[in-house]
């Protein structure tokens, strides 16, 4: 007998050629059937045992191994429960359907009887159904309790049945009583029960049940009698794929198709009659080709609902839709649970650590600022982050529960890892886009999200190309990019996270995408672009946002970034006390952000050498840090490592070496012995010491932050290559000049290759190479890599940029050893005439200009002038600095040495001694300074001392007695 269907939804006759007699009925969904009427009724004869399944028999069908074995193993047991537990679309009805046709053939004396149980009112419309099909006497009184007519009906009848209650996903309408009716029982005789108290255990029947969940099969049967029913293995998904697909195909390219469908039986029918319904323009290999292209073409593909005939009218013939459903009700009865799975969904399918996705935390924000490091005075904004923690472990175990009672995440044998089928992490990730999260699901890429970032991030990686299509998508995409790029920046591939963070920008010019990008160019020294591109950000922002917005302060505080990155320090100081007065105004003079504007401008104000009122700013930050977050918060310790900056910028290396211990200590309790921010205190701590001489200890300090950056960032990393930069530093003060060199050399190539040779902080270790060059007397090479420095800074940064003037300096310094007096004398005065309109007079880098003139013009024998110039330099670094900073001595060791020169004894023997005790102080005995000052010292007392008995000698300058001014 053919089968005949109604609608796509199954409605309708159909039946299909079994042993024994059949009735055939109609399922109309709910909400079509027909009210019910008062009817008088009379006894009827009752009907011989049939079958009532509501699917045809598939022609089709493939074995499964020993499923329908175990089926029947445990069904024939008289009063057993089994269960057939799998994932959507896996074929778990298709099993039940088949075994209850061979049930009917094995015996045609047994009841089939079919329950649809997805709802408590598709299972009442079952038991009507039931009492109809075998003539029930009471059924047809509107009074009549349907559920304990059935109930009655089976456990008094004589002949054998087989209960299939099909889709029990969600058991709790069985297994509860509905809150109204335990409300509404007044009469203790008619205490409500739940419907699962209606299905007999009778010894002349079993029931079968089918469900997605696992969870909800064990609250109906034993744990032993569940079965668990997995994807196809190969040969089966190829032979189904075969049998419905109706025409040849190479049957490479079917293995190929079925592997990429996971073997899974819905979709593979499904793909099938896609297909088929487009044989003349579709081949398998050209779906094949379709479903490899991109993650958009498979959901596309998969989303498509091809009639089914064997499913029930409620399922979708799509497996992307029939597993969102799942999704669904998991949102909605834990939704920890589908935060996990929305986590997992971008891993790898396999090998998904649990320790990570234990320690997961929802974190969102755009970082604004990164640690400021004592070796790099350009830094943004502080950015702050917020957290969510998880629920602890207890709720962890509930969510991974959650998840494999539905099939959607096993673990694999021996380990702690979990996997997922591509199919199951492709339908989450479309579940995310069409509910507007996936957003949340890649967090921002800070060092704090830098594992997880690292395992989501291949999969994220498929979406940059997946511009959706949808206006209210956008935002979510845009945000994941945004991320994405925060993520790349945070691991040192900028130009990477600048096309990333395009992206974003294309999308949403206005929102947190254009930052990052912007901040990204300006770390890259593209200063102009991301002036430009803050400027845009801040007009937009403004205008639709108004001058007082969040976000737009945060443009306005940006700007100042990359002003101050481009040495404009009166126009950076400007936007940061506009956006200061704004933020006090709007959310008052304690509030985190307005304490992130006043460090803000502490840091602007160290750059223009007011220390004193950067210290006083410092101070303020800190202690509103305390309050706020207490003492042992990253921020608050950001600030003790900043104020430790401005003591050692003072000369101040006792304190600054305390607290740079304080943060460091800190960091370490806080954040752990690797986090890079305590790598940076590190390496900031491993400077002050330096700055004292203490040069061993320095270099096992820095060589400690360069292998924790190494390990953590990967030796390519800016971090790791600016403390291989450290380092050639503190190698370089020891006179290690062979290895200081190796190491500047690889830190040069390294950012050559990371950054470009045009990058400010490649011509840093351009210029550092050829100080190291210098110190080795190899003065043309030092001079062509100087004039490198010189070109490129003056090309990139503009020729009145700090890093440029510093690189005039440098080369002044090599033309000087090289006797080229004049032409160093230029560029010398060059700089400082740009330090004094720009930084004043009074500046320390504009001092050590002064400094440095006086050097040169004592070369040329003008010791007039140069007097002058010393004592200038001397009574700045004095009232700047203090009376015992190293370079006030410096200013006090050179007035010595040209009083000296010029045969001024006592005057000069006073200076030495300030000097020599001075460096002593602060710098120790051993320091080179405080040798080389008591080496002069002594020639010129036995100078003295010749003179006086008539014997006079000529002293020889070495070149060698001007300290080294320029910083390393």
């Amino acid at each position: 007998m053919a089968s005949a269907s109604f609608g796509d939804g199954n409605r309708g006759l159909q039946a299909h050629t079994i042993n024994g007699p059949v009735h055939a009925e109609f399922h109309p969904p709910p909400g079509s059937e027909p009210a019910l009427t008062t009817v008088s009724e009379r006894p009827e004869t009752p009907p011989r045992p049939s079958a009532a399944i509501p699917f045809p028999r598939d022609a089709d069908f493939i074995e499964r191994g020993t499923i329908l074995d175990e089926v029947h193993r445990r069904c024939a047991v008289a009063g057993s429960w089994a269960a057939l537990v799998g994932l959507g679309g896996v074929g778990k009805s298709q099993l039940a359907i088949e075994y209850a046709y061979q049930t009917r053939e094995r015996s045609a004396e047994t009841w089939v009887l079919w329950v649809h149980a997805s709802s408590a009112a598709r299972f009442e419309q079952s038991y009507r159904d039931i009492a109809d099909r075998v003539k029930m006497f009471g059924r047809k009184d509107p009074k009549a309790d349907i559920f304990k007519l059935v109930h009655d009906w089976l456990c008094n009848s004589k002949e054998r049945w087989l209960l299939v209650l099909d889709n029990v996903d969600d058991a709790r309408f069985l297994v509860d009583i509905p809150i109204a009716e335990r409300d509404g029982a007044a009469d203790p005789r008619n205490t409500p029960k739940p419907l699962r108290s209606y299905i007999p255990q009778s010894e002349r029947g079993s029931v079968l049940v089918t469900t997605r969940n696992k969870g909800a099969a064990l609250r109906l049967v034993e744990r032993r009698n569940i079965i668990s029913v997995q994807p196809m293995n190969d040969v089966q998904a190829s032979a189904l794929f075969e049998k419905k697909l109706e025409k040849e195909e190479d049957p490479i390219d079917i293995d190929k198709l079925v592997e990429a469908l996971e073997y899974m039986p819905l979709a593979i029918v499904q793909a099938a009659a896609y297909i088929t319904q487009r044989a003349s323009r579709c081949s398998v290999r050209q779906y094949l080709d379709e479903f490899r292209r991109s993650e958009r073409k498979r959901t596309s593909l998969l989303i498509r609902d091809e009639g089914q005939l064997r499913r029930d009218w409620e399922a979708k013939n799509s497996i992307l839709v029939t597993w969102q459903i799942s999704f669904e009700h998991i949102q909605q009865t834990r939704p920890s649970a589908a935060d996990l799975l929305s986590l997992m969904s971008f891993f790898d399918r396999q090998g998904i650590p649990a320790d990570l996705l234990r320690g997961r935390a929802a974190q969102t924000g755009v970082i604004e600022q990164q640690e400021q490091e004592a070796d790099d005075p350009s830094s943004g904004e502080e950015g702050d982050t917020t957290s969510q923690s998880s629920e602890g472990d207890n709720g962890f175990e509930d969510d991974v529960v959650a998840l494999r009672n539905f099939c959607f995440i096993s673990i694999e044998r021996n380990s702690r890892n979990f996997e997922m089928h591509a199919l199951v992490q492709l339908a989450t990730r479309m579940w995310l886009n069409s509910n507007n999260q996936m957003g949340q699901e890649f967090p921002c890429g800070s060092f704090e999200n830098r594992a997880r970032c690292q395992a989501l991030f291949p999969h994220v990686a498929s979406i940059f190309g997946e511009k959706p299509a949808e206006e209210d998508l956008l935002q979510d995409w845009a945000q994941v990019l945004s991320n994405a790029g925060w993520y790349l920046w945070m691991k040192g591939q900028y130009k990477e996270a600048e096309g990333v963070a395009r992206k974003a920008v294309e999308t949403r010019e206005s929102i947190a995408g254009h930052d990052a990008v912007l901040t990204l160019c300006s770390y890259q020294g593209k200063y102009e672009a991301a002036e430009a591109m803050n400027r845009r950000a801040l007009e937009g922002r403004e205008k639709a946002l108004g001058n007082e917005h969040p976000d737009t302060l945060t443009s306005v505080s940006n700007l100042a970034l990359v002003l101050r990155d481009q040495g404009k320090y009166d126009k950076a100081e400007k936007l940061i006390r506009q956006a200061l007065e704004r933020k006090k105004n709007a959310l008052g003079e304690q509030h985190l952000s307005t304490l992130t504007s006043v460090s803000n401008l502490a840091l602007v104000l160290r750059d223009q050498g007011k220390y004193d009122k950067a210290e006083k700013l410092i101070l303020r930050v800190l202690e509103g840090r305390k309050k706020e977050l207490g003492e042992q918060h990253p921020d608050t310790l950001t600030s003790i490592s900043n104020l430790a900056l401005v003591l050692r910028d003072q000369g101040k290396y006792d304190k600054a070496e305390k607290l740079n211990w304080r943060a460091l200590e800190g960091r370490e309790e806080e954040l752990g012995e690797k986090h890079p921010s305590t790598l940076a205190g590190v390496s900031n701590l491993a400077l002050v010491l330096r700055d004292q001489g203490k040069y061993d200890e320095a270099e096992k300090l820095i060589r400690r932050a360069l292998e924790g950056y190494e390990n953590e960032l990967g030796d390519q990393h800016p971090d790791t290559l600016t403390s291989v930069d450290n380092l050639a530093g503190v190698l370089q003060y020891q006179e290690k000049y062979d290895e200081a060199e190796k190491l500047i050399q690889r830190a040069l190539e390294g950012r050559k290759k990371e950054l470009g040779e045009q990058h400010p902080d490649t011509l840093t270790s351009m210029s550092n190479l050829a100080l190291v060059l210098r110190y080795q007397g190899k003065y043309g090479e030092a001079e062509k890599l100087n004039r490198r420095a010189l070109e490129g800074s003056e090309k990139g940064l503009g020729a009145e940029h700090p890093d440029t003037l510093t690189s005039v300096s440098n080369l002044a310094l090599v033309l000087r050893d090289q006797g080229k007096y004049e032409e160093s004398e230029k560029l010398i005065r060059r700089a400082l005439e740009w330090r004094e309109n720009e930084l004043g007079e009074q500046h320390p880098s504009t001092l050590t200009s002064v400094n440095n003139l006086a050097l040169v013009l004592q070369y040329q024998g003008k010791y007039d002038e140069t007097e002058k110039l010393i004592r200038r330099s001397l009574e700045g670094r004095e009232k700047e600095l203090g009376k015992d900073h190293p370079d006030t001595l410096t200013s006090v060791y050179c007035l010595a040495y040209l009083l000296h020169k010029q045969k001024q004894y006592v005057g000069a023997l006073e200076l030495y001694q300030r000097a020599c005790d001075g460096y002593r102080q602060m710098l120790g005995s051993q320091h080179s300074k405080t040798i080389a000052c008591l080496n002069y010292l002594s020639d010129m007392r036995r100078e003295a001392e010749q003179e006086e008995l008539g014997q006079s000698r000529t002293l020889v300058d070495n070149g060698k007695v001007a300290v080294r001014e320029v910083s390393f």
